[in-house]
């Protein structure tokens, strides 16, 4: 794939190696949108480029651990989903 872009009032040719299946993808775009495959590829790449920068942009996921030594005796720490699901049957059925 080629593509001709405007650079300091000089053309620049770029050449580009995409995956077959990736270029079949593109034609089909194009085709269906009527549009040339270099809108529809620049226009990919932005979407990439935007949803990488966002990724980038939100906050990590922080995870806050907190000390488990105050189950009661005889709470399996490991079945606490099951607790759960126990302790809020109890409470639907009231």
């Amino acid at each position: 794939m080629t593509d001709h872009k405007q650079h300091n009032d000089a053309k620049m040719r770029t050449t580009l190696t995409v995956d077959d299946e990736l270029l079949q993808l593109l034609r089909e775009e194009a085709a269906r949108t009527r549009r040339s495959l270099r809108e529809v590829l620049n226009e990919r790449l932005r979407l990439g480029f935007s949803a990488a920068q966002r990724a980038r942009q939100r906050s990590k996921f922080k995870v806050e651990v907190f000390d488990t030594k105050g189950f009661a005796p005889g709470v399996d720490q490991g079945k606490l989903n099951q607790l759960f699901d126990t302790l809020e049957a109890e409470d639907a059925g009231r």
